[in-house]
Parts: structure tokens; sequence; C-alpha cells
């Protein structure tokens, strides 16, 4: 009733003003409010980054929905486990892949936990090889135990490292991968030599420190377009361009890797997508 009396008492200039002045303060100003997910492409940490539209891919149960070799993927304590136990080394690098679909711009968000020897990577936009079982070909946001490589991008049976962690690179058009020995040509102590470094997201030994040896992470990639971004923790670790419109993939399938080495056990826990 006080308000009401209020506005009745106001000459009709100043109940127009009064309006205006309470509408502005009720929108507010959203200007520091984190941004979504999706839009985090400075570099930045994505700590605060936005759920929603993430949809879980893993129900923490069981297999359903993933295709692997039983004998190296289960499911413990709401974990998808990949181990290789002592005797049952592998030949070749061993995936167990989602069948959901094959994603082109999207947001994987995980945590992982991996054993000191260990070697493992997510693979996306990947395809899978006819001659191998479980085995993919494609970008690779690289994860081992050592903390050597975790958050680099490293493309699978391709064009092998397009950045070290704490690089920021730019990949320009190269050989066709149909034409026999011209991706290896053009590959130099393990790395791509056309992939130029264009920029610096920190020391190596600076971002290595964020990352928790043998103890639960997260990752996070922003894949959209021809950017290719990994998070560890919150970390912008990797972060390419890629402009080879031969070799590069614009979509493509999604999986967990483990690799060929001594005996090791990677874990995956929470893992969430959003297509963009």
């Amino acid at each position: 009733m006080l308000k009401i009396n209020f506005f009745k008492s106001l000459p009709s200039g100043a109940l127009l003003l009064t309006l205006l002045l309470s509408s502005c303060q009720s929108s507010g100003d959203n200007s520091n409010e984190a941004p979504a997910a999706e839009d985090n492409l400075s570099g930045q940490s994505t700590s605060s980054k936005d759920e929603e539209g993430f949809v879980t891919i893993f129900d923490g149960a069981s297999l359903d929905g993933w295709e692997g070799d039983p004998d190296l993927w289960r499911v413990e304590n709401g974990s998808l486990v990949g181990e290789i136990s002592p005797g049952n080394e592998l030949k070749a690098n061993s995936f167990i892949i989602w069948q959901g679909g094959e994603p082109a711009d999207f947001e994987l968000i995980t945590e992982f936990r991996i054993t000191e020897n260990g070697n493992s990577g997510i693979n996306y936009r990947s395809e899978r090889l006819d001659t191998i079982p479980y085995a993919l070909r494609g970008y690779q946001a690289d994860i081992d135990g050592k903390n050597r490589y975790t958050g680099q991008n490293y493309e699978e049976r391709k064009r092998t490292t397009l950045a070290y962690r704490g690089q920021k690179t730019t990949i320009s058009s190269q050989p066709n991968p149909d034409e026999e020995g011209s991706l290896r040509a053009n590959v130099e102590r393990n790395a791509w030599k056309n992939a130029e470094v264009t920029g610096s997201l920190g020391e190596d030994e600076a971002l290595k420190a964020e990352i928790n040896a043998q103890d639960w992470n997260e990752a996070h990639l922003v894949i959209k377009g021809n950017r290719l971004q990994h998070y560890i923790n919150g970390v912008l670790m990797s972060d390419v361009t890629d402009d080879d419109n031969v070799n590069r993939k614009m979509s493509g399938l999604l999986g967990v890797q483990v690799h060929v080495g001594p005996p090791m056990k990677v874990e995956y826990r929470n893992i969430r997508l959003k297509e963009l």
C-alpha cells in the first residue's frame, strides 16, 4: 500500500524516471559473469565453465554405448578403467570407442587418473582402422603418468605432434595422406614440421605443475571449427589452429586409449559431452 501511494504522489515525469531506473536495476550488468564454456576461447581458466547442455556419455555402471577389448576395459567404482596387466602387453595401441556418433564441434569434460608408467589419451574427430582391432587414427589430447606430454595435441597414426604443451600453433596445408610416404616425410622428431608456433601459453614446467601426478585431474576439450584447445584443471595447455584442409578432420569418432608399453592403469569418470 505504501508503494502504491508513493507512486501516485509523484508527478508523471518523475514517475516515468523512477520506473526506468527500477527497470535498469532489475536487469543488472552481467559483464562480470563467467562466459559459457563454448565462448571461452581466450586462453583463460575455465574453472567457472557453464555445465548447461552437457550430456553424460558414460553411465558409470556398464560399458553400454562403448566398444573396446573386454580384456583391457572394465567398469570399477564408477570409472571406465583401461588396464594392461603383466603378460598381457599390447602389440598396438587400443581404444574403447564411444558409439553415440561422430561429433564435429563440441566440448568434452572428463576426469582422469593414470599410473606413473601409464600412457593414454582422448581421441576425437578420429577414424577407425580396419586392419587393427579397436585402433583409431586422429587428434588426441595426450595423457601420461609422468606428465611429460599431458595436455599436448598429438595426432595418432597421422601427423604426430601438432602442439607441445605450452604452444599455440597454426598448421599449414601439406601433402595428401593418400600419397604414400608423404606424411612420414613431413615428420621430424615425432612432430609435424609444418606446425608454426604463433604464441606461448606458459613455460612447460609451470604448466606441468598444474597437473596432479597419479591423482585425479580434469580434462576439458573445446573443439570448434579448426580450433582445438586442450585444458587440464582449467588451464589451457595447447591451442591448435588447423588450416591443413587436406589432412584435418572436421568430425569423427571419440575414444580413450591404452598405449603400448609396460603394465599400466588409466581411469576416466564423469565423461560429459556438449555438441555445439
